[in-house]
């Protein structure tokens, strides 16, 4: 008897607690003051975007590349998110989502890039291939060897460098 008293409460207590949740979607419905919320919950929001420095990680190219029109050889470099935004901006991107990234090896900056910063809710939308693990990187030859794409995926955003191959053609 007193297990059936135990299961009509529960079912009771899911019960209402279904129906408050229904009526709270319905409130949420045009209601200005709810309008981030989905279903009488808060939607998700993507992470803050760094502002200042951020080591991004250590990423090894394969290719002989150029960065912001400065050689950048093959080989394993250390990635730095600097503060400085990109300059021009960049026709309808939020100035913090484009910045620059320098490229190190040995302590000495051997090159500088743009980087766009996309929040991992938004990156389906940017790219179709396999992500980076998190807290890794890739990096890629894309469409038809004209790009040379670092990719960087790192605290909930994930950053994405184009280069341009040297010596194409000639196997590199």
């Amino acid at each position: 008897m007193r297990t059936r008293f135990v299961v009509a409460a529960l079912v009771a207590t899911l019960g209402a607690a279904t129906a408050l949740e229904a009526q709270q979607a319905q409130t949420a419905v045009g209601d200005p003051a709810r309008a981030g919320e989905v279903g009488g919950v808060a939607a998700p929001e993507a992470p803050p975007v760094p502002t200042g420095e951020l080591a991004l990680g250590t990423v090894r190219i394969r290719f002989n590349t150029s960065a912001d029109g400065e050689a950048l050889p093959a080989g394993t470099y250390a990635v730095r998110l600097t503060p400085a935004t990109a300059v021009p901006d960049v026709v309808g991107q939020t100035k913090v989502y484009e910045r620059w990234v320098e490229f190190s090896q040995g302590g000495a900056v051997k090159g500088k890039a743009v980087v766009s910063i996309v929040p991992a809710s938004e990156i389906a939308g940017v790219a179709n291939d396999p992500r980076p693990g998190l807290n890794r990187s890739k990096v890629e030859m894309l469409r038809n060897n004209e790009y040379v794409r670092v990719w960087i995926n790192r605290g909930g955003n994930h950053y994405l460098v184009y280069l341009v191959p040297q010596n194409q053609g000639k196997g590199d």
